[in-house]
């Protein structure tokens, strides 16, 4: 690959070594898949002959057709005091029939005798001659220098010596690795810079580091500046103890910053979505705060931030968010501001009438109060606007509670019931004329019972109800220091596979509070669905604050 500046990921290795992670082989085919849409010039799928799982992934990636993607299967040296040609290690990695191969071997002096338990001469052997022999069977090589930088500080001669062995044996690529994390940035840059001197401008040089010390985005982009001409990373910065160095991040800031072609064109736009499919594969919430991806990256609460991002969004974001495929949010909290209330009014398409100030600080206001008892709006899109639509008079009344009751039983099952009113048609229910429905559900919890008995009140008024799904479902205990009497606040997720909504309540009584939540979901969704039918007015009923 003739490319001056490659993406490697080992996401599919390194990373699926991070606690939690268990990938099956669709799984790994999934996530494969992804990286080659997006552009990763090589992925890394796994160990062959480590486990049936790999051998399976390399047999089946066979079948994909990649466009922009080089499998690399991954291994090590040959055993000490063996044949390279009779090595079952070697031989695995030669019947997982890929172009690519990385091998890992000892550079660190220290490792090699306490180890390994060889002498330093036999190990330099080792790498040579597992080099050597994949090179004979037409196989394009890549070595981790494991440890190097911790090597070249303890023994620098020994370090450059590995690197020079595996270089002459034939390697495509020498990778330095900061294997525990702990290097520095300027030792990176040293250690990187002298690898670079000592193996020739020609010579292809790698970095691959971990986060052990929280540096390895920035130690990463330290040995580009020095060099280094393939990264390696993973998704997410998934990986074991601390995670490994973020591609996320390092192609964002190679691309955007360093003005570097990474990807294919306009592929750094795919980055969010990348982030958060691969996330879901590797059943792992999404780092909301993650840099130029989370859902806070371009989020913002203070009145003066969101006033000015209105403005010029410049005055406060770093890069225009559309750019990794992201959006700024303007959120609302006690911290606010009234042009926080005018943005998300605007983004909404509320009108806010003849003195739109005037009634976002009357917002502000009740917001403020709410927020004091224990309530978090900055997460709670959709209750904040049914909040506002309670303030303009113009909030929707689809159901009006006539009762509700929930008994939990040992069996770790809850029976709900529920009495609401309804009018004939589904619309509004006020006024006393609707109909009771009374209906009775069980669920694996006292929410999921309440949620599945309203869900079966609804349906047949609401028929898109079906598509409402909760994702998320979140209890947080406010002033524990009252103990069991302390008031609770849940917090639920919706989709309807299109868009996703929050909705918050709060009581000293988790089923009460649970409650608010998911009504406050249903009517959201609902008030949405309707919005874009353009039949709002038709559902809509005074409802006060």
């Amino acid at each position: 690959m003739s490319k001056e500046l490659q993406i490697y990921d080992t996401t599919l290795r390194d990373g699926a070594q991070m606690e939690g992670i268990s990938l099956s082989v669709d799984d790994k085919i999934k996530i494969t898949k992804l990286l080659d849409e997006l552009g990763i010039d090589f992925v890394e799928g796994g160990w062959p002959g480590a486990n049936p799982k790999d051998g399976e992934f390399f047999k089946k990636v066979k079948d994909l057709n990649l466009k922009n993607t080089k499998i690399v299967a991954f291994g090590s040296t040959r055993r000490a005091n063996s044949k390279a040609e009779s090595d079952s290690i070697l031989n695995a990695l030669i019947q997982a029939n890929t172009e690519y191969i990385t091998i890992v071997g000892k550079t660190w002096d220290m490792h090699v005798e306490i180890a390994l338990n060889v002498t330093k001469e036999e190990n330099l052997k080792m790498i040579e001659e597992s080099i050597e022999y994949l090179k004979l069977k037409k196989k394009k090589v890549f070595f981790d220098a494991e440890h190097y930088f911790d090597s070249y500080k303890s023994n620098p001669e020994y370090a450059l010596k590995v690197i020079k062995c595996a270089h002459e044996a034939g390697a495509d690529g020498i990778i330095l690795c900061d294997t525990n994390g702990g290097a520095m940035p300027d030792e990176i840059k040293k250690g990187t810079s002298k690898a670079k001197e000592a193996l020739g401008e020609k010579a292809l040089v790698g970095i691959h580091v971990h986060n052990d010390c929280d540096l390895a985005v920035a130690n990463s982009l330290t040995a580009y500046e020095a060099g280094a001409r393939q990264i390696q990373g993973t998704i997410n910065g998934v990986g074991e103890r601390c995670g490994n160095a973020n591609l996320i991040s390092i192609i964002a800031n190679l691309g955007l910053k360093y003005k570097q072609k990474v990807l294919p064109e306009s592929n750094i736009t795919k980055l969010t979505i990348v982030s958060r499919q691969i996330a879901d594969i590797l059943n792992l919430n999404p780092n909301e705060h993650q840099p130029y991806v989370g859902s806070n990256a371009f989020t913002h609460k203070g009145g003066l931030h969101a006033s000015a991002v209105k403005k010029d969004s410049t005055t406060y974001e770093h890069i225009h968010p559309e750019e990794v495929g992201n959006i700024n949010r303007i959120v609302v909290s006690e911290q606010a501001g009234v042009s926080n209330i005018i943005s998300l009014a605007e983004t909404f398409g509320l009108d806010l009438g003849n003195s739109p100030k005037e009634t976002s600080a009357q917002l502000l206001k009740k917001i403020k109060e709410l927020e004091h008892k224990g309530y978090q709006f900055e997460g709670a899109s959709g209750s904040f606007v049914l909040l506002l639509l309670d303030l303009l008079n113009q909030r929707p009344k689809f159901f009006e509670l006539v009762d509700y009751r929930v008994i939990s039983s040992s069996k770790q099952l809850a029976e709900a019931t529920v009495r609401i009113k309804v009018s004939a048609k589904g619309g509004s229910a006020s006024g006393g004329k609707g109909e009771v429905i009374h209906t009775a559900s069980l669920g694996v919890g006292p929410g999921n019972a309440l949620d599945n008995a309203l869900r079966k009140a609804l349906n047949h008024y609401y028929p898109a109800l079906k598509e409402f799904q909760l994702v998320d479902f979140k209890v947080r205990i406010i002033d524990s220091h009252d103990g069991s009497a302390a008031k609770t606040r849940v917090h639920v997720e919706t989709s309807d596979g299109n868009i996703t909504w929050d909705t918050v309540g709060l009581s000293t009584n988790i089923i009460d509070a649970t409650w608010q939540a998911i009504t406050d979901s249903i009517e959201y969704g609902l008030w949405v669905k309707a919005k874009a039918e353009h039949n709002i007015h038709q559902i809509s009923s005074p409802r006060s604050l």
